[in-house]
């Protein structure tokens, strides 16, 4: 079988799937990575031209553990998808183990006193409720409970649906911000550009669904970008990057001097609440 094709077998089953267009990304990434090094190997085929890819990403280019497990799910996804599924488990690498990063009550008050506009509001968000990333980046309108001060959490890594908690200090800032993000969306429905994606295949389900007001993202982009996998031209979500960049230049700005991240929010979030007396069980039903 051809790259090309292979390439175009995998991709498919990642879609088929629903697995993240940043799942996809990773690993084409590596499948392309692991096929190239392969045609110069020397002919090895299967389990030991993985080993020598896996050495080679060890002992010359020096990855670390999670990447090097990372490249080995891409790679056996890869001969799984192309009907010849082999044993890798005992090429996996022992994962380094370190704790967390978090930070102090006083020093999150930093962090959010040096940030200010659209994220802001998302890093209270996230240390409010603690939620990852990508939950607050595809927060539609509708799982917003103001009243109630929660926020419903879709489709999440665990692949359950979890209620959480909606900071009641950000709540009046939402609301103006929500208010603007309305007044934007309207503007689009007016140009014809007003629909969101919708997961999975609620777009064939509900065609109306994608130009409700309860369906637009909390954080939409400030402007219009493709879909690279359909094509279709509309208003995302705030990008990860964005967000990330904002976070680390407040963190310089506040004097932290840790390692921080987006993530770094969620640790803090359970930390406090253990330190508050919390029971854990509540806790991680939150997360």
């Amino acid at each position: 079988m051809k790259a090309e094709e292979a390439l175009d077998l995998v991709r498919d089953r990642i879609r088929t799937l629903h697995y993240s267009l940043k799942t996809e990304k990773t690993y084409l990434h590596w499948c392309k990575r692991y096929i190239a090094f392969q045609k110069r190997g020397g002919g090895k085929t299967g389990h030991d031209a993985v080993a020598d890819f896996v050495h080679h990403l060890a002992v010359s280019e020096h990855i670390s553990a999670s990447s090097q497990n990372q490249a080995l799910a891409a790679i056996g996804f890869l001969y799984q998808t192309i009907g010849q599924p082999i044993e890798l488990d005992d090429l996996r690498a022992k994962k380094e183990q370190h704790l967390p990063t978090v930070m102090t009550k006083e020093e999150v008050f930093r962090l959010i006193d040096n940030m200010d506009g659209v994220y802001k509001i998302m890093v209270e968000i996230m240390y409010g409720g603690g939620l990852r990333l990508n939950e607050c980046l595809t927060l539609r309108v509708k799982d917003v409970d103001l009243e109630h001060g929660t926020i419903t959490l879709r489709d999440t890594k665990s692949n359950r649906d979890r209620v959480t908690l909606l900071s009641q200090s950000v709540a009046p800032v939402l609301i103006l911000h929500m208010r603007k993000v309305r007044a934007i969306w309207e503007q689009d429905v007016s140009s014809g550009r007003g629909d969101v994606e919708l997961p999975y295949a609620l777009a064939r389900k509900y065609p109306k669904a994608a130009w409700e007001w309860g369906w637009q993202y909390v954080f939409p982009a400030a402007g219009f970008s493709t879909d690279p996998r359909t094509g279709r031209v509309g208003r995302h979500h705030i990008y990860e990057t964005s967000i990330q960049r904002a976070v680390k230049a407040a963190a310089r700005k506040a004097g932290i001097h840790k390692p921080i991240g987006c993530h770094t929010l969620r640790h803090s979030f359970a930390t406090h609440m253990l330190e508050d007396g919390v029971n854990i069980r509540v806790i991680q039903e939150l997360l």
